[in-house]
């Protein structure tokens, strides 16, 4: 039983590490670029949900430049307009 308790919450922790959530640092790094920059710069709806966050076309920009260290090259990103 404590090896099916290991497995399953390794296996959650992993799904909960690999999506593609904004972060404040994130939306801080692009504000430095764009004082404007709100959550609705990248995000469908003005205040995303963590279930429901789907991206306008600027926020597939982003997530695009994002690399695998996790760190977005904002040269690959044009400012928003």
């Amino acid at each position: 039983m404590k090896k099916t308790t290991t497995v399953v919450a390794a296996l959650a922790a992993l799904a909960l590490g690999s999506t593609a959530l904004a972060t404040s640092a994130i939306q801080t790094e692009y504000k430095k670029v764009d004082a404007k920059a709100s959550c609705a710069s990248c995000h469908v709806d003005k205040m995303p949900k963590k279930d429901k966050a789907d991206l306008n076309d600027f926020g597939k920009t982003v997530k695009a430049a994002k690399g695998a260290d996790g760190k977005i090259d904002w040269t690959k990103v044009p400012a928003a307009k």
